[in-house]
C-alpha cells in the first residue's frame, strides 16, 4: 500500500499521482518531483512503539517511502548505520556533544545505497529492464550493485578524466561505463547523455540528483529518521552535511519535515551544508541571498572531494530551502582542511572516510572556530563515504613506509626508540 498523495514539480508546480509512475516532469525536465504523503494515514501505522519491533535499515520506515508492493523491495542491507558518540575527537576539538553518523558501513561504502535501494525498488515496480546514471563515484557504484541484485542492465556515463580507481567498483558490479568528453564546453556532458539516452531508449534514469529521479531522494531521508530515533527523539542542535548537487541536504531536510508532520518531534535541527572552496555554488548563493532560480553553475570545479564536484547543483533549490528554513548555514572549506579532517577522523575515531565524506567534519571544525556552532551544542556530523573508495587522495599526505632489515637495531633506528 502506498501512502503517496502526489508528486509536485519543484520548478513549475505540475502535479502527478503515484499511478502516473513518472520520473521526470513533462513540462520542466529540470524540476524535481517532490513527493507528498498522507501523514494522517501513516500516523495510524507508524509509531515509536511499532518501530521497536522492526528490523533496522531503510525499509524500517516503509510507510514514508514511495513503495506500492512490499514484494518489490530490493535490498542489500543498507541503512541502520551507527550514530557514534565522539570522545577523543571531541576532546581534541574542544566540543562536548559531537556525534558521527557513519555511512561508510553501508554495503557499497556510502549513503548512496539508501538512495539506490529505493530508486531500484521503484524501477522494478515500473517494470524497467535498463537503468542509467551520470556519475563516476558512489551513486554509480551503488546503482550497479543494486542492479546486479535483480539482473538489470546498468549504464554509467562518466567524464573522460574520471580516475580508473573510481570506475573499478562500478565495473566489478557489472555496470557498463561510458566515458564522455566535453566537460570544457561549459556543461556537464554526462547529464546531456543521460537525458538523450532516456529520451531515445526509454531507459530508467537513476542518478543521485532529484530532477531525474524523485524516488532515490527518498532513500536519503532515512538518515534523519535514524538520527532522531538513535537520539531517543531528542533532535540535535545541528546536523552537518556535505554538499555536491545538494541532494543529500534536501533529503535529510525532507526527513525531519516528515517527523515533524507525524508529531515525532516539534522542531528541526539547524542544517549546515558544506562544500569545498573549489566548487561552492550553493554556498555562494546562500551567502549572496540568491533565489533558487539564481543559482549559477561553478565554472571550473577543482577539489580533491571528487564526489562533491558537481558543476551545477541540481538540487540547490532544496538545499537552500533546507538551510534557510532551519536557520542553518552554508560554509566552504579548502581541500587542505578536508584532508586534515580525514586524518583526524581516522586517527581519533577509527573511521576512514573519503575526502567527500570528511568534508562535513572540516565544515564543522570551521563553524566551531567561527563561533557559529557553540562548543556545548549537540551536533551530528554525517560521514558519507568510505576512504577505501579514494585512498589515493589520502596517500599523498602520508609518509611512505621504508623497508628495513629484519633486525631490532634497524627497527629502533627507523622508529627512533631505545631498548628499556
Amino acid at each position: 500500500m502506498s501512502f503517496v498523495t502526489k508528486l509536485k514539480c519543484s520548478k513549475c508546480g505540475t502535479e502527478y499521482s503515484s499511478e502516473d509512475r513518472v520520473c521526470l516532469c513533462k513540462n520542466n525536465d529540470d524540476g524535481r518531483l517532490d513527493i507528498s504523503y498522507d501523514y494522517v494515514e501513516i500516523s495510524d501505522r507508524l509509531t515509536a512503539h511499532s518501530l521497536h519491533k522492526r528490523e533496522a535499515g531503510v525499509w524500517r520506515y516503509r510507510e514514508l517511502l514511495p513503495l506500492e508492493q512490499d514484494t518489490a523491495i530490493v535490498t542489500l542491507g543498507e541503512g541502520g548505520t551507527p550514530l557514534i558518540e565522539s570522545r577523543r575527537l571531541a576532546e581534541k576539538l574542544g566540543v562536548k556533544h559531537l556525534h558521527l553518523k557513519d555511512e561508510t558501513r553501508n554495503p557499497t561504502g556510502s549513503y548512496k545505497d539508501r538512495s539506490m535501494s529505493v530508486g531500484i525498488t521503484k524501477g522494478i515496480e515500473m517494470g524497467v529492464n535498463t537503468v542509467v546514471t551520470c556519475s563516476s563515484g558512489n551513486a554509480a557504484a551503488a546503482l550497479a550493485a543494486y542492479s546486479a541484485k535483480v539482473g538489470l542492465d546498468c549504464y554509467a556515463f562518466v567524464i573522460e578524466i574520471a580516475p580508473e580507481e573510481k570506475l573499478v567498483q562500478i565495473q566489478t558490479y557489472g555496470g557498463k561505463v561510458v566515458r564522455v568528453s566535453g566537460l570544457e564546453m561549459g556543461m556537464d556532458p554526462t547529464v546531456k547523455m543521460l537525458k538523450e539516452s532516456v529520451s531515445r531508449y526509454g531507459w530508467y534514469p537513476c542518478p543521485g540528483m532529484g530532477p531525474f529521479n524523485p524516488y532515490q531522494v527518498e532513500g536519503s531521508k532515512t538518515i534523519a529518521y535514524e538520527v532522531a530515533e538513535q537520539m531517543s527523539w531528542e533532535i540535535p542542535d545541528w546536523i552537518v552535511v556535505p554538499m555536491g548537487c545538494g541532494c543529500l541536504v534536501t533529503g535529510i531536510w525532507k526527513g525531519f519535515r516528515d517527523l515533524k508532520e507525524l508529531g515525532f518531534t516539534d522542531r528541526y535541527p539547524r542544517i549546515a551544508g558544506v562544500q569545498s572552496t573549489g566548487n561552492a555554488p550553493i554556498v555562494r548563493a546562500f551567502r549572496e541571498g540568491k533565489n533558487p532560480s539564481e543559482i549559477a553553475r561553478w565554472e571550473k570545479p577543482d577539489t580533491i572531494a571528487g564526489g562533491l564536484a558537481d558543476p551545477y547543483p541540481w538540487d540547490g533549490d532544496g538545499a537552500l530551502a533546507a538551510m534557510r528554513e532551519t536557520r542553518g548555514t552554508a560554509v566552504a572549506v579548502p581541500d587542505s582542511d578536508i584532508l586534515e579532517a580525514e586524518l583526524l577522523l581516522a586517527s581519533r575515531e577509527g573511521i576512514f572516510a573519503e575526502p567527500s565524506g570528511a568534508t562535513s567534519l572540516a565544515g564543522f571544525i570551521g563553524l566551531v572556530k567561527l563561533g557559529v556552532v557553540a562548543a556545548d551544542d549537540t551536533v551530528v556530523v554525517t560521514v558519507t563515504g568510505s576512504g577505501l573508495k579514494d585512498a589515493f587522495a589520502t596517500a599523498s599526505l602520508l609518509k611512505k613506509a621504508r623497508t628495513i632489515s629484519p633486525t631490532i637495531e634497524e627497527l629502533e633506528k627507523e622508529l627512533g626508540i631505545r631498548r628499556s
